[in-house]
């Protein structure tokens, strides 16, 4: 069992909007609690949205019960015609479900029987509903605020050194193909889990106008860094399906495979190294020019292995599609990360500069 940030959160604006409820006397507390449970989110942008969307949930489900209450009744049928009423209404705005579900609360906490006046009650209501969105908002706000920016590299670090480690044992033709069966399909799920997380990092929002150009360059290295590992996996994936067929190819072209592939490995696991701080600053030469991997060559040379049997040529060819588009991915990668480091006073992605509380590229 895992006790996240998120779900620790959503504990603690529980507990904040019954507190809040009963120190300033609300009737119906448990409706505060249960508005926060829906509201915490996981960044500050997608918290403040859904603050917002909420309280206009809020405010339409509180004027339709009131309405429907004041000029027919609460019957259970009138009930639930009133809910389909406003959750047809948050779905044509295009709220998601944790909206409508506060409007239904709201219309279910509003159409209650009462012995109260019926503004007076819907006011009630109104209020301790709002006191657990406005709760829920404070709490993700000032309490240990979501940063992704960190959790991003170290994820794409740990998947690609993954990636990397299975591209040699396959080069060499000492994989186990179930092993690395399970281990592409595992692969490929965190990859869909570095997109959501990237897509949350980008939409937190920078403040400090000098910060915007460097945050905004993050973003590019970042999607490039992404993009780079899934041309990573995607080559994996293309040796695992030929490699009864590269087998067959001759040895001395296997020895150039092997050589060519290693270099390009080595050049990722070089950027990742200068993201994270670890190569000298005094570096000039550019990784390709280190590891000069001769991949024009060696993908002619492929073309030519099965020159004589235009069938088995073709086979072949989408693993020199997936050569180039990784070699020219990791190029880029290595462009992007030497202007930033030009430009705004190099990297910094070390373990120790993570617990000091500093975030990558400041």
């Amino acid at each position: 069992m895992r006790l996240g940030a998120r779900i620790l959160k959503t504990g603690i604006a529980i507990a904040v909007a019954l507190y809040i409820a009963n120190l300033i006397g609300l009737e119906s507390a448990t409706y505060a609690g249960m508005a926060a449970a829906f509201a915490i989110q996981p960044n500050i942008y997608r918290s403040f949205q859904t603050m917002l969307e909420q309280m206009y949930a809020n405010i339409i489900g509180v004027s339709f019960a009131t309405a429907i209450v004041f000029f027919i009744s609460n019957d259970p049928i009138i009930i639930g015609f009133t809910v389909m009423i406003v959750i047809s209404f948050c779905m044509y705005l295009r709220w998601n479900e944790n909206t409508a579900i506060i409007s239904v609360i709201a219309v279910l906490s509003i159409m209650e029987s009462t012995e109260l006046m019926l503004l007076h009650f819907a006011g009630l209501r109104f209020s301790a509903l709002t006191l657990g969105v406005v709760s829920a908002f404070l709490v993700n706000l000032l309490f240990v605020p979501p940063r992704h920016e960190v959790r991003l590299f170290n994820q794409v670090d740990k998947i690609t050194s993954d990636i990397l480690q299975w591209l040699r044992i396959s080069t060499h033709h000492l994989s186990d193909e179930l092993a690395l069966r399970n281990e592409l399909t595992r692969i490929q799920r965190e990859v869909d889990d570095i997109d959501l997380t990237y897509a949350l990092f980008r939409e937190e929002r920078i403040y400090r106008k000098k910060e915007r150009i460097p945050q905004m360059r993050k973003l590019i290295i970042f999607r490039q860094m992404i993009q780079t590992t899934k041309r990573a996996l995607e080559t994996l994936q293309t040796f695992y399906q030929y490699e009864h067929r590269v087998e067959h190819i001759p040895k001395e072209f296997q020895d150039v495979l092997i050589t060519e592939l290693d270099k390009m490995v080595y050049s990722h696991e070089r950027l990742l190294l200068s993201a994270m701080g670890k190569i000298k600053k005094n570096e000039t030469m550019p990784i390709q020019e280190i590891t000069d991997p001769d991949l024009p060559q060696l993908v002619d040379s492929l073309m030519k292995v099965y020159e004589q049997d235009n069938k088995e040529q073709l086979t072949l060819l989408p693993l020199a599609s997936r050569l180039v588009e990784y070699y020219k991915s990791i190029i880029h990668l290595e462009k992007l990360l030497h202007s930033y480091q030009k430009f705004h006073n190099g990297l910094n992605w070390s373990k120790d500069a993570k617990k000091k509380r500093r975030f990558p590229f400041r």
